[in-house]
């Protein structure tokens, strides 16, 4: 496949712990598109959460990367040594009075919501603090706050790559600077920090799980405040236990490092992974390079991949 440098992909795993089949399934798909129209595809450690990062676990996914032949052509970036551009993103953002300092607490949101928006992005904003200004934050002292941005309930509309046509607001006023606790400094939030990479990185395909879609209007309302072109988005279905919920310890150990010390192939949970995408009649061993052509979008069930304990290749 000849190099199609019009086209830049990325894998993004968070160093928050190991990666289970549900996660290898998600970073193969993306992996597989990128490679099968010839695309480069840059590595990413996002790891600005950082309460819950765990030091081994950036170590173990390249580990698990290598043994499953995912590699890439740019990178390791590392988020956490990239805080200057979120700082200039922020800056650029508080100039023009696109957000305001927030001092409520989650509880505080939580109260004063008539109703939760979707699950992954937590209460609706009521607005509280919406009558600050930027330059407020100087009058604050030592009391904690977070930048949220400026939204109105318009929705936004866009074409998923998977899903189709696709139309959701914003879910109200949110988060992009988190403000500082005990345990951690006031760090940029998911939403800003992801839209600065990806268009620093000219990133034109984003492949990633559908607990993301309630993202892509907030990021899509930030690539326009910062006058940015954003990218094209798939969403695929997660890996789910039989209780419907996204794979976790309740679920039985189903990390991709398991597989590895029990002597199971790479080519074994490649196969495996390619036969849940509809890509293989069944999990028979396959080397990665021999998935390319056969990678195809349409195989790809809409519903969430269920597996039961002690699911997964032989």
């Amino acid at each position: 496949m000849s190099a199609n440098n019009s086209i830049v992909a990325r894998l993004a795993p968070s160093p928050t712990g190991a990666l289970h089949l549900g996660n290898a399934r998600s970073f193969l798909i993306a992996w597989l598109s990128a490679r099968s129209q010839g695309a480069r595809v840059i590595l990413r450690i996002e790891d600005i959460d950082s309460p819950r990062v765990k030091p081994d676990s950036v170590q173990q996914i390249f580990d698990d990367f290598q043994w499953l032949d995912l590699d890439w052509d740019e990178g390791p970036y590392v988020q956490t040594a990239r805080l200057p551009l979120y700082e200039a993103a922020l800056d650029n953002l508080k100039r023009r009075e696109l957000v305001y300092p927030c001092t409520c607490t989650r509880s505080d949101i939580e109260r004063a919501a008539s109703a939760p928006h979707l699950e992954h992005e937590g209460p609706v904003y009521p607005g509280t603090c919406r009558f600050r200004s930027a330059a407020d934050a100087d009058n604050l002292g030592d009391r904690p706050f977070a930048w949220r941005v400026r939204t109105d309930p318009t929705p936004f509309a866009w074409e998923d790559g998977f899903r189709g046509p696709q139309s959701l607001d914003s879910g109200g006023d949110f988060v992009i600077w988190k403000s500082s606790t005990p345990d951690s400094p006031a760090t940029p939030a998911y939403q800003l920090a992801v839209v600065v990479d990806d268009a620093a990185m000219r990133v034109s395909e984003v492949v990633r799980g559908d607990d993301l879609v309630p993202s892509t209007p907030r990021q899509l309302l930030l690539y326009g405040l910062l006058g940015w072109t954003a990218p094209r988005f798939y969403h695929v279905p997660l890996v789910v236990g039989p209780d419907g919920r996204r794979l976790a310890k309740r679920h039985g150990d189903t990390r991709v490092l398991t597989f590895r010390n029990s002597k199971v192939s790479a080519e074994a949970l490649l196969g495996w992974l390619a036969w849940t995408c509809g890509w293989l009649p069944r999990g028979e061993s396959i080397k990665i390079a021999d998935l390319v052509p056969l990678f195809r979008w349409d195989t790809i069930s809409r519903q969430p991949w269920t597996i039961s304990a002690g699911a997964g290749p032989p």
